[in-house]
């Protein structure tokens, strides 16, 4: 039998690395005595982090095909689908690991049971916990209702109230289902034949939905297997609650509700959901927001408190009039300081996390120095006080540096004043697998003392017991010399301790964690690029703004000398909504690479210029490449 996998990817290179490692290291031995044969399709949506480069170099039996933009989920796979010759077809995400014998004993269930269309597998994240859209039902009103208030969290084992995830079926137990999700979803040829591929009205979300209720009105059943697992690590490229996940999602239900139900109930159900998760997303919006004002909120309150106060001080000791100052200079002249001293702070780095003092302090230096600067060109009478000037700052970056002060001792998250020590790091393999981890671990500059080591076969309580006496925070698994069935069994019985979880994977010099990769390339990048950084990211991001604003109203002029007349207005839009930068980078999409700054260089120069444009990056790299190629845009 031929099994063809598909797999959509888009700039997770190392999760990729790890997926496919697992898909060629699986068992072929089917129940019938023959061998699984593997067709695995690789399709790439214009990612720019290598990854089609790494499958070329090091899977060279994969079919690649390399799109040169994103163009969604659906499509990709209809693809590869389209040229797959497997029996058996599944559609894999990249951030998936699969068990050594995930795909047999998928095959040999399919095999054994000729109503089986569609098939999906018992999901696990990186920490070992249950995935609930492993088994889905159909999203009709009343569920997507239950799901979308919440109600679902308080009866998550009702038939009715829990039915979205049907909630009502053992987690570990093999049940026909109703939907499977797109991360692991298996069907027969005859089935892709009957039905055709992923609809591709669908960009992001509602496809997996889509595909498998059409498996079922074409007669056939929807299997959930959880014999074997698979860890889906559930990278979140599109962030719930923000207004682009509102509009893919909802776009993409709104198809499905078009699509499934008639009349009345379509335009009830459709008016409902669009205003659940408008109202959702907007809640997150506004958690996220009141989140960041807080402590620029907060800097404000205290240091205007701070200013009024010195001022009442200064007119009745020295003008011995408490209501010398008029209420215009309360009300608008020092809100204005506070608001200029902290934009300062701001656009020096002040607001970014970890905080650093010295930003605060440098940041409001310069709107001081700016604030005297305009002071001295005011009229005598609009100079209420050089005095109080002083002082007010002075105080507003006192009481900032106070307050972040309190937030370190109450241990907030992003404003610690020192440094936390790293906890210990358990490594679980054999020894040539643990030198190889704590080499990768120990370039960080992680000390040895702040290793330990354990060897299979281990007991979960002595693992336990060693947890909590050497004060372990992160436990590696090494993929070589531990299957994935007993990580997982491991995670799940460990995660009470509170560590966090990796998989060093047996042939890559990575390792990889719920929401983290580590690597020597990202290491050194994290260290080195200081693009990276927020500042940078902010003072590129307001370039690319000014830039493109420019290129527009000069437009009338600008125009005539470009060598590609059609894409001077399509690029100038894109960088100004922020969908590409004007000089590109690893990670980030541009209309120019650093490379551009040179003419006919070869590609080790150009991955010199990358690597120094990342390492060292100033605002004026930008505009210097920009006016290089001012015609090519």
């Amino acid at each position: 039998m031929k099994l063809s996998i598909v797999i959509v990817n888009y700039n997770v290179k190392y999760f990729l690395k790890q997926c496919l490692s697992a898909v060629f290291g699986s068992e072929r031995r089917l129940a019938d005595g023959s061998e699984l044969e593997l067709d695995v399709w690789v399709v790439d949506n214009d990612s720019v982090d290598g990854s089609v480069e790494m499958v070329r170099n090091d899977f060279p039996q994969v079919h690649v095909i390399e799109n040169h933009e994103n163009v969604g989920f659906a499509k990709a796979n209809n693809q590869a689908l389209a040229g797959a010759a497997g029996q058996c077809l599944l559609l894999l995400n990249p951030d998936t690991v699969v068990e050594k014998d995930t795909f047999v004993r998928c095959a040999n269930f399919m095999a054994g049971h000729p109503d089986c269309g569609g098939l999906t597998v018992k999901m696990v994240d990186g920490d070992g916990n249950f995935l609930k859209e492993s088994k889905r039902g159909f999203p009709t009103p009343e569920a997507s209702f239950y799901k979308i208030s919440g109600l679902i969290k308080l009866f998550p084992h009702s038939r009715r109230i829990a039915a979205y995830y049907m909630g009502h079926l053992p987690d570990d137990e093999v049940n026909e289902i109703e939907i499977m999700p797109g991360a692991f979803l298996m069907l027969r040829r005859e089935v892709y034949e009957q039905i055709g591929g992923l609809d591709e009205s669908y960009f992001m979300y509602g496809e997996d939905i889509d595909y498998s209720w059409r498996i079922r009105l074409a007669g056939w059943k929807n299997y959930y297997l959880p014999e074997t697992h698979i860890i889906h690590y559930k990278g979140e490229s599109t962030k719930k609650g923000s207004m682009n996940y509102v509009y893919t999602f909802y776009n993409a239900m709104s198809i499905f509700v078009k699509r499934y139900f008639s009349g009345g109930n379509a335009r009830l159900f459709n008016a409902l959901l669009h205003v659940a998760i408008w109202l959702r997303a907007s809640v997150s919006w506004m958690k996220r927001l009141t989140g960041r004002l807080a402590v620029p909120v907060l800097d404000f309150a205290v240091a205007y408190g701070g200013f009024v106060l010195l001022k009442q001080l200064w007119a009745s000791q020295w003008a011995n009039n408490i209501d010398y100052y008029p209420a215009e200079y309360t009300l608008v002249v020092i809100p204005l300081y506070i608001l200029i001293l902290m934009a300062s702070s701001w656009l020096g780095g002040g607001y970014d996390k970890p905080v650093r003092p010295m930003r605060i302090v440098k940041g409001m230096g310069v709107g001081l120095l700016m604030l005297l600067s305009f002071y001295s060109l005011l009229d005598e009478g609009q100079r209420y006080s050089r005095m109080l000037l002083l002082t007010g700052s002075a105080w507003t970056l006192l009481s900032n540096l106070l307050i972040r002060l309190a937030l370190s001792a109450f241990d907030m998250k992003g404003y610690a004043l020192r440094a936390r020590r790293r906890g210990n790091v358990l490594v679980i393999g054999s020894d040539p697998e643990v030198a190889r981890v704590k080499k990768l671990y120990l370039s960080m500059g992680i000390p040895e003392e702040n290793f330990s080591t354990f060897h299979f076969p281990l007991s979960t309580s002595h693992l336990q017991d060693l947890i909590r006496v050497e004060r372990v925070e992160e436990v590696v698994f090494c993929g070589a010399d531990i299957e994935l069935k007993e990580i997982i069994s491991l995670m799940a019985t460990l995660k009470t301790t509170g560590v966090e979880y990796r998989i060093a994977p047996a042939d890559g010099d990575f390792v990889i964690g719920s929401d983290s990769i580590l690597t020597h390339e990202s290491l050194f990048l994290d260290e080195l690029a200081t693009i990276s950084t927020d500042s940078c990211r902010r003072r590129k991001r307001l370039f690319d703004l000014v830039s493109a604003t420019l290129l527009l109203l000069l437009s009338p002029i600008t125009f005539w000398f470009q060598r590609k007349k059609r894409d001077y207005f399509p690029h100038c839009l894109q960088v100004l909504c922020g969908k590409s930068s004007w000089v590109g980078h690893r990670g980030r999409k541009g209309i120019f690479l650093p490379s551009d700054i040179a003419r006919n260089t070869s590609p080790e120069v150009q991955e010199r210029l990358m690597l120094r444009y990342m390492r060292h990056y100033k605002t004026s790299s930008d505009a210097a490449i920009l006016l290089k190629n001012w015609n090519k845009i």
